[in-house]
């Protein structure tokens, strides 16, 4: 059984937290990570909090296997740092088609005018490693011996495990309109951050796929430049308790209110099979901790069933707060 995880707005919807309530409730044998290392996951489990930019979230099942996608770009320090803060080395694997960013390519970034100042880059060095991966310039993780010992190929292993029957998870980073080719363009990433973009990153088919759940937030937010419809001023997001900072990058992010006409649409071009909203607390502080739906606020629930009916996809996760364990699990709706 194979599920896909997505963003569904502009990134920082709470895909770490997602993921990691997940591993926990449903034990995946393998988890595989996409995108790079310009999108933070953070991760609070037993008080501990992790912002994560290469491991997958699942690292907190010590049962499941974790694996970095073909498609997907790490940087030497920082999953050697994760490692060690997870320690995880025993159980990861990574395909040798895995890219791997340099120095180099961060400083091309932070040169470039366009991507620092226009678009609003995170300047991790992702885009410049993935344009030299396109010009065949690119090293990739089975050009460093250091890496050897995690080789695996990635695709065959995620096969594998299906064929046995096993649950893999595919943990995607960053949100439906940062894509390359369905984003506000330039204000974009380097990745198609879609459903069908994260498979091709793995490199399965779609054949394979059982759920693909999207996660959005109770409220919208960006960094770097576009548009951003309906956006509040800096006071009005502090007004309203939404104000947020990057994980990766620190910036404040901007702010509007959830859509759901936006919602709807995005889940219809991911083939959306059910919706995680994070941050309900935010929205419904009496919801805050609650781990069970019956225990929800009753203008929370309205609301949940209101954007059910306005997406028109089964919402069946909730987040009312950090810690992973604070999620309230509804997919009890996909088996009427």
């Amino acid at each position: 059984m194979l599920d896909i995880l997505v963003g569904g707005f502009y990134g920082d919807e709470g895909k770490g937290k997602i993921a990691s309530f997940l591993a926990l409730k449903d034990n995946p044998a393998l988890s595989v990570r996409t995108g790079g290392t310009n999108a933070g996951h953070t991760i609070v489990f037993n008080g501990k909090k992790l912002g994560l930019r290469s491991m997958p979230s699942a690292f907190v099942n010590p049962k499941t296997e974790l694996a970095m996608a073909p498609g997907s770009l790490i940087r030497l320090a920082i999953l050697e740092r994760e490692i060690n803060e997870t320690g995880t080395g025993s159980r990861l694997f990574i395909d040798p088609h895995t890219g791997v960013i340099t120095e180099e390519d961060i400083e091309a970034e932070k040169s470039n005018a366009h991507l620092n100042g226009t678009v609003g880059s995170t300047l991790q060095g992702v885009g410049s490693a993935e344009s030299r991966r396109i010009l065949r310039k690119l090293k990739l993780a089975k050009d460093y011996s250091e890496l050897s010992k995690y080789m695996t190929d990635v695709p065959e292993k995620v096969l594998d495990a299906l064929e046995q029957g096993k649950l893999v998870h595919i943990e995607s980073t960053q949100g439906h309109f940062l894509s390359l080719y369905h984003g506000e363009y330039p204000y974009v990433t380097s990745r198609n951050t879609t459903s069908s973009g994260v498979l091709s990153e793995v490199g399965i088919g779609p054949k394979y796929v059982d759920n693909i759940t999207v996660i959005f937030k109770s409220f919208i937010t960006r960094v770097g430049g576009g548009v951003l419809k309906g956006e509040l001023t800096p006071e009005e997001a502090k007004k309203l308790g939404v104000e947020e900072f990057g994980t990766v990058t620190g910036r404040p992010r901007r702010v509007s209110l959830f859509d759901p006409e936006v919602a709807k649409r995005v889940a219809r071009i991911n083939s959306a099979t059910q919706v995680a909203i994070t941050k309900l607390d935010i929205k419904f502080p009496g919801a805050k901790g609650v781990r069970e739906y019956s225990k929800l606020p009753e203008d929370a629930k309205k609301w949940l069933d209101e954007m059910e009916a306005e997406i028109g996809v089964p919402v069946t996760l909730a987040g009312t707060g950090e810690e992973a364990m604070d999620t309230i699990d509804m997919r009890y709706k996909l088996r009427k």
